[in-house]
């Protein structure tokens, strides 16, 4: 089977903090990598960084998503457990939750805003970065 999307790891990630128990995000990772039957292989494959699982990245992104949107709550370190808001949306039974099913939540909207801002922020500085100084511009034209 192939690593789901952060997106289709949303619905079954709310599904399984339903019991509004508090959990880590190990135990949350071994118990969506189980539900969907991934291999220890698919749970070894690594972002191209090298730097960290794909399945682990994934899940951290639905979750990422989800708190805010208010969905989940962080309680500590690598904790969290689902809101009341959370639960309202788990009793409604959604067919699946996913980026534009979250937009309904101000919050998340909020969060997309400043990251796609920080973005363009991060792209004005490459681009300004890639410009010869202003000494460049001042050269002494040879006779």
């Amino acid at each position: 089977m192939a690593i789901p999307d952060y997106q289709s790891l949303m619905l079954p990630l709310l599904r399984f903090l339903g019991d509004k128990k508090e959990r880590s995000m190990r135990e949350t990772i071994d118990a969506l990598a189980k539900e969907y039957g991934l291999s220890a292989e698919e749970l070894r494959e690594l972002l191209p960084s090298g730097k960290q699982p794909i399945f682990d990245n994934r899940v951290g992104w639905a979750r990422t998503y989800m708190k805010k949107a208010g969905l989940l709550e962080s309680t500590r370190r690598g904790f969290f457990r689902i809101t009341d808001r959370g639960s309202k949306i788990l009793s409604q039974n959604p067919k699946e939750i996913n980026v534009k099913y979250l937009k309904q939540f101000q919050n998340l909207i909020e969060f997309q805003t400043i990251k796609h801002e920080r973005i363009g922020e991060n792209r004005a500085d490459e681009d300004e970065k890639k410009k010869p100084p202003k000494s460049f511009w001042r050269l002494p034209i040879s006779k």
